[in-house]
């Protein structure tokens, strides 16, 4: 496995990879939310934001995009936005093909980011995260690199 810059010829693999990985974690915000709020939040169904975001993503002059291969195919990727005036690079989004989860692509993809930052002169990263059960490997593997928590609640309610 290597890490090499996104390429936009890599798009459909990186929305694909995305999908797969996140529908467990939609899965369980769904469950864990109001559905008449979740539905307001995703009107077409999450995999349309999603797709739409990760669009966006890869796109973003902003934004500095990285991709994992593994025989010739992409199977991860972590976008990074430096926010230079608080020193502080954010790990915009981050996913691993389900079929190559816990082999710690996730991670080498992280700590590639991470170098990258504090070589930008960054000296703080953040990255946010969901506290529902679908979240969970993504909060294990940010805490084994490293990362401190931050207890933040966000209440929702349909008016």
């Amino acid at each position: 496995m290597h890490i090499e810059p996104y390429d936009p010829s890599q798009l459909d693999a990186v929305i694909r990879l995305s999908l797969r990985a996140w529908t467990p974690v939609f899965d369980s915000i769904q469950k864990a939310m109001d559905i008449d709020v979740y539905n307001l939040f995703y009107p077409d169904g999450w995999r349309v934001s999603q797709q739409k975001a990760v669009e966006e993503v890869c796109a973003a002059a902003d934004t500095e995009v990285w991709v994992a291969i593994d025989s010739a195919s992409t199977v991860g990727f972590v976008a990074v936005k430096l926010h230079v005036e608080d020193s502080m690079g954010e790990i915009y989004m981050v996913a691993v093909d389900p079929d190559y989860q816990r082999q710690g692509i996730g991670a080498a993809l992280l700590e590639f980011a991470l170098d990258w930052m504090k070589g930008s002169g960054m000296s703080v990263a953040m990255v946010e995260t969901g506290g529902d059960p679908g979240h969970a490997p993504a909060r294990f593997t940010y805490e084994k690199l490293g990362f401190g928590l931050l207890p933040i609640a966000r209440y929702f309610k349909k008016l």
